[in-house]
């Protein structure tokens, strides 16, 4: 039952998603050829995803920037996001664009894919006028710039090889990605993984989405809602605090790490932003909202072995 529920978690955060973009937060022309128009959400859940999905792009943008896209974008638990497609329409495609995840995940996107042209028609476009060449079998995607892959996460194995059959090269600067993924691991397997990643990576990005000071009663709250739902954190100690956040990274040998919570984030975003998602909706529950905002974090770590200037990633 575990894994069935967390595989459910990628279904209620695509229809977070979907509902905060057709409240007009931010624009996504994708996200609804791959879920259904979503109920109503709270106006807090809303603004939480707006900062979330910028936030992640701000620091991914920035690493994309310092590279000149000459790198490669790797997505842990990728569930049905659609960042591949949004950073080709702005011209930031890496070299390379995998996504790892359950297969009964990556089943559903690929069928998706298969069957919407405004999702593979993209995939199919390359710059000399030839269309590309797609595979999509066994639940997996193949094209030249973007892979869809089944993977256990917490066997360092499995997503060693395949990655190695996506052609990832360990030597390009990489950066990972992963949403409310790690959490679902024990501390021992996420610490392998992040152990196996910097040792195999000379030139890493981290950005990690998720849970912190969950030891407080909020937290515990938090955890008891999930645990109703079959959802336990098994990893749930790596997300205390701030400082347990960067630990995990710092503890297996990664360079630097640093971690905010989203209602630093939150504030970080450009006051005209602020100013325009504020009168979207109105939200007469600001202490709800912080509450919310201050058991979330983003931590981001590196290595920085050419030396590109990762250690200055940040929010400004």
């Amino acid at each position: 039952m575990g894994d069935e529920a967390i595989q459910a978690t990628n279904d209620d955060a695509a229809s977070c998603k979907r509902f905060a973009i057709q409240q007009g937060y931010w624009r996504d022309p994708y996200l609804q050829f791959l879920v259904k128009a979503a109920e109503r959400k709270a106006p807090e859940i809303n603004r939480g995803y707006y900062v979330r999905t910028h936030g992640i792009k701000y620091l991914l943008e920035d690493f994309i920037k310092k590279t000149e896209s000459n790198c490669q974008i790797i997505s842990l638990g990728a569930g049905f996001d659609t960042l591949f497609w949004r950073l080709k329409d702005e011209g930031l495609l890496p070299k390379t664009y995998v996504e790892l995840d359950f297969r009964a995940v990556t089943s559903r996107k690929c069928y998706y894919i298969k069957s919407r042209s405004q999702l593979l028609d993209p995939l199919m476009e390359s710059c000399d006028g030839v269309k590309n060449k797609i595979s999509i079998e066994n639940a997996e995607l193949h094209s030249p710039r973007y892979h869809i892959m089944t993977a256990d996460l917490r066997d360092v194995a499995d997503v060693e090889s395949k990655l190695t059959e996506a052609g990832i090269d360990k030597n390009l600067p990489t950066v990972f990605i992963s949403e409310c993924v790690l959490v679902y691991m024990t501390v021992q397997k996420s610490s392998d993984l992040l152990k196996w990643i910097g040792d195999s990576f000379p030139t890493v990005l981290y950005i990690n989405y998720e849970q912190v000071n969950m030891a407080d009663r909020f937290g515990q709250v938090m955890q008891q809602n999930l645990r109703s739902r079959h959802c336990e954190l098994h990893g749930v100690d790596a997300c205390a605090s701030m400082d347990t956040q960067k630990n995990r990274f710092l503890s297996v040998g990664w360079e630097g790490a640093d971690a905010m919570d989203m209602m630093c984030v939150y504030h970080k975003l450009p006051p005209a932003d602020i100013h325009r998602i504020e009168r979207l909706e109105f939200l007469d529950e600001l202490e709800l909202l912080q509450q919310l905002f201050q058991h979330y974090c983003i931590c981001w770590a590196y290595k920085d072995k050419a030396n590109i200037g990762l250690s200055s990633i940040g929010f400004a």
